[in-house]
């Protein structure tokens, strides 16, 4: 794989992730385009209630919104499209032009606080007060999986698939040095009923200021349980019948508490914190087995499963030795012409009642991974 860095007109850093053996030759086309200044970066807000900061980014109320293929923000341009892309690709990343965090790193900002009012540490993020405001700072990048018009990950090949997962890992291990930066976190939306703004596969990769809510309450159900948490629960979990596929670096499973009617877990067998620890035969085991994966779900319908593909990360700067990357793959459809919304107990009050079984689950996903394989043999 080939790695090809550059910017757009405006500034922002665009990357290109080259298939082994692509075809694509070393030249790339300049961005030629005329565009406004980037938005500045936005603003949180601390709920004091509970600790958690709100992003407020004005900027992202009028982005784009389902375009036509002609007018693919994602596709590479062409004299009608002046899209994000300027040059073929296999893979292509490049910060997002409406982000919730960023484009100022905490280092831009100085480090007056009057003058930046950037987060200035954890400790300074876990205060508690009213009216507390800070910087959001960080970094939101787009990753484009392929250059065609339509498809998600589940769609690519082994090898375009191994080639994402390399610029995952290329790119956490370099957001991981930005000032500022303490969790990075790889995800893909895909489906209108997920929220999707655009057909074009493609998933994000964001870099927040503070550790987030879910990652904090994990760090303390590790400090309450055993440090290698993550390890009791893969042997729990592979002793189960909740286990949806099992290869020699990684494990499939419903989890024991699953909330979701459709909830799949893809955990590694060593503990790693993040992509960018993982070796060369665990990224190339994990290319086929998460396609494997992402097929499966789709063949539980007639129609493609709409879903939020979250790849959980290791902070950067604590929990390093406890916390393993791990996927969280959740869908709201429970029935081919039904979804979950969260309604008042879970949504007010984050008690979850699920309508599945985790048991259940699992069993449905190994039948259609069997029918998803079966077709494509």
């Amino acid at each position: 794989m080939l790695r090809r860095a550059t910017q757009l007109a405006d500034g922002r850093d665009l990357i290109y992730y080259d298939d082994a053996g692509s075809a694509l030759g070393a030249d790339r086309a300049v961005d030629a385009r005329t565009l406004d200044q980037r938005p500045g970066t936005a603003t949180m807000r601390q709920d004091v209630l509970t600790g958690d900061w709100i992003t407020v980014a004005a900027n992202r109320q009028n982005r784009i919104m389902m375009p036509s293929a002609d007018a693919d923000p994602l596709a590479p341009q062409t004299p009608t499209n002046p899209s994000e892309v300027p040059s073929m690709y296999d893979v292509a990343v490049f910060e997002n032009r409406s982000p919730a965090f960023g484009p100022a790193l905490a280092e831009a900002l100085g480090t007056a606080p009057v003058a930046s009012d950037a987060p200035r540490g954890l400790d300074d993020l876990a205060a508690l007060g009213l009216g507390r405001t800070r910087t959001s700072v960080g970094r939101c990048e787009v990753v484009c999986f392929s250059p065609e018009p339509s498809g998600s990950f589940g769609t690519q090949s082994v090898t375009r698939a191994r080639t994402v997962i390399e610029a995952w890992a290329d790119r956490t291990a370099a957001l991981s040095l930005m000032p500022g930066i303490e969790q990075i976190f790889p995800f893909e939306n895909r489906g209108e009923a997920i929220g999707v703004t655009l057909p074009h596969p493609h998933g994000q990769i964001y870099a927040y200021p503070y550790v987030t809510p879910r990652t904090t309450r994990l760090l303390e159900s590790i400090d309450h349980t055993a440090p290698d948490l993550f390890q009791h629960i893969l042997e729990f979990e592979q002793n189960s019948e909740r286990v949806v596929f099992q290869g020699r670096h990684w494990t499939a499973f419903v989890p024991f508490a699953a909330r979701w009617p459709l909830e799949v877990h893809l955990m590694p067998h060593r503990h790693v914190p993040d992509f960018a620890e993982t070796n060369q035969d665990e990224r190339d085991e994990l290319a086929p087995l998460y396609l494997k994966l992402l097929r499966g779900v789709d063949a539980l319908y007639d129609t493609p499963t709409p879903y939020i593909a979250a790849w959980h990360q290791a902070p950067v700067n604590v929990g390093r030795e406890t916390v393993r990357l791990h996927l969280q793959l959740t869908s709201p459809r429970r029935a081919a012409d039904k979804l979950k919304f969260l309604a008042g107990s879970e949504s007010a009050m984050w008690a979850w009642a699920a309508e599945v079984t985790p048991e259940q689950g699992a069993a449905r996903i190994r039948e259609a991974i069997k029918r998803a394989e079966q077709a494509s043999a």
